[in-house]
């Protein structure tokens, strides 16, 4: 006879790629809690939980499947009272599948091998494994429990598969990285799972920073009429437990707590602190470094680097030059003492001038142009990245998206930096995010967000000099990068043709420039990064 009730518990916790022996410990130590203090029967971890996720090449190193195999044995050893659903890469036969396990009391109880293998975005799956054949069903306490890895619940014949097999309840392990809006979209896919099976589904997901990537968590349960019945917080580790009825032949889940939905900007601007805190943290980095301009993409850049590390373990560096105006001193001064921040003040003027003067006979007979302008940009590098090298902190670059597709930055400049949070957030974005900061705590001085925006590296410099308005460029790049459509499909949402050509063009003409910038946090559908592949040399005409 099955028990009558089923106690899950979602093991939503940040892992470290790679770790193998410290993803280990954390399994076990979340096992036992789950069993301790939610008196849970049945634990589930994220994808892949033994190697991070994704592993990418480490996967082909043979010490790496030598520790994969030593962790399994030892944790089918360690946790013998409660049932464990772990992610792991399987290891057969010169193949590599990305594997569940369901086990217990020292026994492997099921495996399952998932079927589906996304290529598209960030995914490159098939690049490293095997996709599985088979549904997995296991009897737990005589409950029959559907496994499904991720990508499996996105398409129909896994699920349905599992129910042909007499699955009552669909477990699914996950690792889906953050972008806006993805939580509703996951819930969408999910519900018509759930509706063409029938079926109660539990969805466990990742949470934690990965290079470029950022997973929010955001673990639910639904019921079999498609119902939410738990939401877990998003970008907050913690075990969350469900309990499951059994009504005769089904598994019901009982109410749980539903955490609301963040809006837009607290959870973009959630998951850049999550991104920062997790890429300092997992490098073992003291602290971090930054310029601080009193424009309004380093202030941002500040606020999210304090709400990620604390104010002692940020340095902001403001570097003046001729072009720099008082009402950018005053408000970076501002926004340190907002934040407490340590704030130094390095004059490049020096540098600048003893750089002209050993460039002068080169450039004589040339006017001024956007060389003197990136001249400046790189000796602000070089003094940050000293002070990089010299106090161990890595250097956070402060560029937005806007400019990273047209290249409005220096290379070896505003470009140096071992990390750029903001890198994926449009320049509109940013003022947005710049106003919700402000509705937490005052920490970006109102002057900042309301001036024009400008580079000071010239005289009376304004980045509409050298750009469309901010509010006709960024439509146009979401439409182009985000979307991939074309002159034509820009144009007709209103858009003058020469405009959208110029844009284009600028960002064609950037991509090498792209190629050589930090990693940042993926926060929109389409990034620089994982899921841009733009040829550096092409012919391509629109």
């Amino acid at each position: 006879m099955p028990a009558d009730r089923l106690r899950i518990a979602l093991a939503q916790i940040d892992l470290l790629v790679g770790d193998v022996r410290g993803n280990l410990e954390r399994v076990i130590t979340e096992a036992q809690r789950a069993r301790a203090e939610l008196r849970a029967d049945l634990v589930l971890f994220p994808e892949l939980t033994l190697s991070g996720y994704p592993p990418e090449d480490l996967l082909f190193h043979r010490g790496l499947r030598l520790q994969i195999e030593r962790a399994l044995a030892e944790l089918q050893q360690a946790v013998p009272e409660i049932g464990i659903v772990v992610g792991y890469p399987e290891y057969e036969q010169g193949r590599i599948y990305n594997a569940a396990l369901l086990m217990r009391g020292g026994r492997a109880l099921a495996r399952h091998r998932k079927a589906c293998l996304p290529n598209y975005k960030v995914f490159d799956e098939k690049r490293y494994f095997a996709p599985g054949s088979e549904p997995t069903v296991a009897d737990f306490d005589g409950h029959r429990l559907g496994l499904l890895v991720c990508e499996d619940a996105w398409e129909p014949e896994p699920a349905l598969a599992a129910k042909a097999r007499g699955a009552e309840l669909l477990l699914i392990i996950n690792a889906s990285p953050y972008e806006n809006h993805k939580q509703r979209e996951r819930e969408q896919v999910l519900a018509e799972r759930v509706r063409q099976t029938q079926l109660p589904a539990a969805y466990v997901n990742l949470l934690g920073g990965q290079d470029e990537l950022v997973f929010d968590g955001n673990s639910f349960v639904m019921d079999a009429q498609a119902r939410l019945v738990m939401r877990a917080a998003a970008f907050e580790a913690g075990l969350y437990g469900v309990e499951f009825e059994r009504r005769g032949a089904a598994l019901v889940p009982l109410a749980g707590t539903i955490t609301p939905e963040l809006p837009d900007e607290a959870s973009v601007y959630r998951a850049l602190v999550l991104g920062v805190r997790d890429y300092v943290h997992k490098h073992g980095f003291p602290g971090v470094v930054m310029g601080l301009s009193g424009g309004v993409d380093s202030a941002l850049t500040l606020a999210v680097a304090v709400d990620a590390l604390g104010a002692q373990r940020v340095h902001a560096v403001m570097m003046p030059s001729r072009y720099t105006s008082s009402m950018s001193l005053e408000d970076a001064a501002e926004q340190a003492r907002a934040l407490g921040v340590d704030l130094s003040v390095i004059s490049i003027e020096r540098m600048f001038e003893a750089t002209l003067e050993a460039l002068k006979e080169e450039f004589a007979g040339r006017q001024p142009d956007a060389t003197e302008e990136n001249i400046q940009a790189r000796c602000r590098g070089v003094l940050l990245m000293g002070i990089s090298n010299k106090t161990g902190r890595m250097l956070l670059s402060t560029g937005n998206k806007s400019e990273m597709a047209v290249g409005y930055a220096t290379l070896y400049g505003d470009m140096a930096g071992g990390f750029a949070p903001i890198k994926d957030c449009s320049k509109q974005l940013v003022y947005r995010l710049a106003r919700y900061r402000n509705t937490l705590s005052a920490a970006i001085p109102p002057r900042v967000i309301e001036r024009a925006p400008t580079a000071e590296l010239r005289h009376g410099q304004k980045d509409t000099d050298s750009l469309p308005p901010y509010e006709v460029l960024d439509p146009i790049l979401e439409a182009f990068i985000e979307e991939d459509l074309s002159v034509e499909e820009i144009c007709e949402r209103g858009f003058d043709r020469a405009v959208v050509a110029r844009v284009l063009d600028m960002v064609k003409r950037a991509e090498y420039k792209r190629r050589q910038a930090p990693p940042g946090v993926r926060v929109s559908r389409r990034a620089f990064g994982r899921d841009w592949r733009y040829p550096i040399t092409n012919g391509y005409r629109r």
